[in-house]
């Protein structure tokens, strides 16, 4: 049974995607990367890419007919070419970020980490790059960024840094100013929430140590005791 997501709001902004469409792009992105062999993609390959439970944030659950409906919707606005091969039963696509932004594959690879997991650092992206392309150093992915981060319109933002943290974050803009103030409230809420959770576990296991070794110098000091009886 396919569990679908609740329908994604349309902005009243044509030139924004939504959270379907900058999924279904960036999994046409990742594939194409990772499995050489095997992209362009078939539906099916998409929709499975779509609801992969890692590296992915959100997890999402779509249906293969809601994921045709936002291919199509791509195809219309040229981000997304499909491509039938002769003989070929099914039609098979691929995405034209590349062409429609004028991305190397450098600034293409990170704009697809921040689709496909959120807010990032940039020491995270270059971790988490993998093959979609090979960083020599963080300066090298802050370059990317900042190039991103200077083209008009801005295809990402930098934000300010949260709280307790040393590096800055960023997001991508393709769904709008609005959509990533809200992702950075929501990452900002769940940090606040895990943080007490953490902490009160740590205090539970420094009791528990507490406990245990005022239990040990209980036993010891009856040991010795029991052992003063036969000196």
């Amino acid at each position: 049974m396919n569990i679908e997501l609740p329908a994604v709001e349309k902005s009243p902004d044509a030139t924004l995607l939504d959270a379907f469409e900058i999924r279904v792009l960036a999994v046409l992105a990742e594939k194409e990367a990772l499995t050489p062999d095997n992209y362009p993609l078939s539906l099916n390959a998409i929709t499975n890419g779509c609801n992969q439970l890692s590296s992915r944030d959100p997890v999402m659950a779509l249906s293969e007919e809601t994921v045709y409906d936002v291919v199509q919707r791509l195809m219309q606005r040229k981000f997304v070419n499909g491509i039938t091969q002769a003989g070929a039963r099914t039609t098979k696509y691929e995405h034209r970020m590349r062409i429609k932004w004028s991305l190397e594959q450098d600034k293409l690879a990170i704009l697809t980490i921040l689709m496909l997991r959120g807010l990032q650092t940039a020491g995270e992206i270059r971790t988490r790059s993998g093959r979609l392309h090979e960083f020599k150093a963080v300066a090298d992915v802050e370059a990317g960024l900042q190039f991103l981060i200077d083209k008009y319109p801005p295809l990402v933002a930098r934000l300010e840094r949260a709280p307790g943290t040393k590096e800055p974050r960023y997001g991508q803009l393709l769904s709008g100013e609005d959509a990533l103030a809200r992702q950075e409230t929501a990452a900002g809420f769940a940090g606040s929430v895990a943080a007490p959770a953490q902490g009160s576990r740590v205090a539970q296991l420094e009791e528990e140590v507490q406990r245990l070794r005022q239990d040990f110098d209980g036993l010891a000091a009856q040991f010795d005791a029991f052992k003063k009886q036969f000196e």
